[in-house]
């Protein structure tokens, strides 16, 4: 049976101040962990040995994970003092993955890919290395991949003009690899999978392909890919279950939304839902607010004639009455927001302030 490496070491800059708490991999999608969303993939396909790379607040992981047995898996981990790369990470890795085929995933990936049929193209074709690719309509921000006719890797672009791009096929980050390729990573380097191994595997004309695939993919990288994948999984877009929970919510809400709330969280009167809003454990929200489109995470107290759109509220916050809090803002955990402070746009607010009453904020709040 393969192993599988768990890409869980970066920082997670563009998701800052969300991540100045917690690791990327630990961000939490419909309340729980982008990263858990990857183990259970691997165990849903028979794959319970799984190994780690850790840098940055590396404890929030394992914290979270311990050895595995919570969630039927052999958990193992690996600490980079200094970055090594992607293939560095891997290479750093070769004593538990050298025996057999294994599987490279993200920790900020959500995707439901079905890594039994890619495995099953990635042994018929008898490949050294096989990437993962979904199709999309903007290339732009994604690594494209030119394929063959007989699906042979040819050539990348990186984030391409649309006009000049080769392909709609982008690189998900999801690898199988032979024991073999670690012939062609160097030791104790660092090395990247695209800038270095991959162009030296089309070079050498090695077994490399590419498998398509038109199962959900989403790369939590930024703010609007964060809220869309959750918004996604209420939608239904995501071959997921998502663990139901006990909801009090007062039959007084107004709305059409799609709503998802952790245990012990309560909604009160006349608040008025639309869009989708995902609600964490234990939070309470007030008396005639307006949630569109939003996601609060743990702990969070929420006062009377509160609105929210488009944004994030972290863990353990408090926003006092009539606070407004206008689209793309990020408040990141233990922030207190007194009463009829309004956020302007996209402005983030770093963990642990108080923002005073009557002020109008329209400035990153940092440090």
């Amino acid at each position: 049976m393969m192993k599988a490496m768990i890409m869980a070491a970066g920082v997670g800059s563009r998701l800052m101040p969300l991540t100045a708490t917690v690791s990327k991999p630990m961000v939490p999608i419909v309340n729980k962990p982008v990263m858990e969303y990857s183990v259970d993939l691997l165990k849903r396909h028979g794959i319970t040995d799984i190994i780690a790379n850790l840098h940055y607040l590396p404890d929030t992981i394992r914290g979270h994970f311990k050895d595995g047995s919570d969630f039927g898996v052999e958990m193992n981990y690996s600490y980079e003092e200094k970055l090594m790369g992607t293939a560095g990470g891997v290479k750093n890795n070769q004593w538990f993955l050298e025996e057999e085929t294994f599987v490279i995933l993200s920790g900020d990936g959500l995707t439901d890919i079905d890594l039994t049929e890619m495995y099953k193209f990635h042994k018929e074709n008898k490949a050294l290395a096989t990437i993962a690719l979904k199709p999309v309509e903007d290339v732009t921000k994604f690594g494209v991949v030119v394929l063959d006719g007989d699906n042979s890797i040819t050539a990348f672009q990186e984030k391409p003009k649309q006009e000049e791009a080769l392909s709609n096929l982008v690189n998900t980050g999801i690898y199988m690899f032979e024991p073999e390729i670690f012939n062609y990573i160097p030791e104790k380097t660092f090395y990247d999978f695209g800038k270095e191994l991959f162009p030296l595997l089309v070079e050498k004309g090695l077994p490399f392909y590419g498998w398509e695939t038109d199962a959900y993919w989403s790369d939590i990288g930024s703010f609007d890919t964060y809220k869309w994948a959750q918004y996604d999984i209420l939608a239904g877009k995501v071959n997921f279950e998502v663990e139901s929970s006990s909801k009090l919510i007062s039959p007084t809400v107004k709305g059409n939304g799609k709503i998802h709330m952790g245990e012990g969280s309560k909604i009160q009167e006349h608040t008025d839902i639309t869009g989708s809003v995902v609600i964490g454990k234990n939070s309470t929200v007030g008396q005639r607010c307006v949630l569109h489109n939003c996601i609060i995470l743990d702990n969070v107290e929420i006062g009377d004639d509160v609105f929210i759109t488009n944004s994030i509220i972290g863990n353990n916050c408090r926003l006092h009455n009539k606070v407004i809090v206008n689209s793309n803002c990020v408040i990141a955990d233990g922030n207190n927001i007194e009463t009829q402070v309004e956020l302007l746009k996209s402005v983030k607010i770093w963990p642990g302030k108080t923002i005073i009453e009557d002020n109008c904020v329209g400035e990153d709040m940092v440090g």
